[in-house]
């Protein structure tokens, strides 16, 4: 059991003191960085990322990240960089150096090829005086009071708080160019969020074929088993014409029972249904048609076509698509 104590306690003091370590750098936050989101907002080119060794893992997630909300980004290894990989820089690229000694020989060797070509540096480093620093025409500080390692030697807390620092630029450089949720999505196609973003409602509704419909003059027990039997939660009334009159729900059908009891067999599909029910195109995206749901509360929409005749039924998630809802 003390153990197990001791290896809960290290754990916790772990995150206690890299949470405290990223607390802190909110201060360093000043002019000079909304300066550097200007740069990259503004830049014709590429944001190019390196660094060596663990900085260079964060410098990774950071390009990721910032390729995810539309900005051109790319990391470049410093090693490679320096046999060959320069020429993928151009001229207007921006350049960004991790390192948190500003020391790092491999990639203080880059600087002067930047400098030359005319690229302007932002460094991430916690030491203002380093050479790194010192080279580059912004800084932003990543330095950190200790490590969370306890013989202060692996990279721990100090990755911690660059990384940190990158999300809080990319998310910066983010609002700043004004990307909402599609254009996120357009740059993640394959993923759920990209799927709602980018689907129409047509795309995801169940269609009018599998969907339970009524007419006025159907009766209470008819529609009940109809309702039951098309496993949707729901059924649709329909006029003559094939136009939407109603809906009735599994919600309405228990309410309408406690009301009525005995007299609920005498009543018809007309006189249960819910009159107007909200509708949405085909058209209109996934997505969209969710913000809907919530804001109403609801689980699913009638989706209707143009002429006002009935296209289909959208579920409130795709993955729920075929099971019963209850509304």
């Amino acid at each position: 059991m003390r153990r197990t104590h001791d290896i809960l306690e290290v754990a916790k003091e772990v995150l206690r003191t890299e949470a405290e370590q990223v607390l802190n750098k909110a201060n360093s936050i000043n002019e000079e960085f909304a300066h550097i989101v200007t740069e990259i907002t503004a830049c014709s080119g590429k944001f190019v990322i390196s660094g060596m060794g663990k900085s260079g893992l964060i410098g990774k997630k950071i390009s990721a990240t910032l390729s995810s909300y539309g900005t051109q980004s790319f990391f470049l290894h410093p090693a490679e960089a320096y046999h060959g990989d320069l020429g993928m820089i151009g001229k207007n690229d921006l350049i960004c150096l991790i390192s948190y000694s500003g020391e790092t020989d491999e990639i203080l060797k880059l600087i002067p090829f930047f400098q030359e070509l005319g690229n302007k540096i932002i460094s991430m480093t916690g030491n203002l005086k380093s050479s790194l620093a010192l080279n580059s025409d912004y800084c932003i500080d990543i330095s950190i009071d200790k490590e969370a390692c306890p013989l202060q030697l692996a990279p721990t807390t100090s990755t911690t708080v660059a990384l940190a620092m990158g999300d809080a630029l990319a998310v910066s450089v983010m609002k700043a160019n004004g990307v909402q949720e599609e254009h996120f999505a357009r740059f993640h196609p394959g993923g759920s969020l990209g799927r709602k973003l980018l689907l129409k409602v047509s795309d995801q509704m169940i269609p009018k074929n599998r969907v339970p419909v009524l007419f006025h003059n159907t009766s209470a027990i008819d529609a009940l088993h109809a309702i039951t039997d098309g496993r949707l939660g729901m059924a649709i009334i329909e006029e003559g014409s094939g136009k939407l009159s109603g809906i009735i729900t599994d919600g309405d059908i228990r309410r309408i029972i406690l009301r009525e009891q005995e007299n609920f067999i005498h009543l018809t599909a007309a006189e249960m249904m819910t009159r107007n029910p909200k509708v949405v195109s085909p058209e209109l995206k996934v997505f969209d048609a969710e913000k809907i749901m919530d804001k109403m509360g609801i689980h699913q929409l009638v989706v209707v076509n143009s002429d006002g005749s009935l296209a289909g039924i959208l579920p409130y998630r795709s993955e729920l698509k075929g099971k019963s809802m209850l509304i």
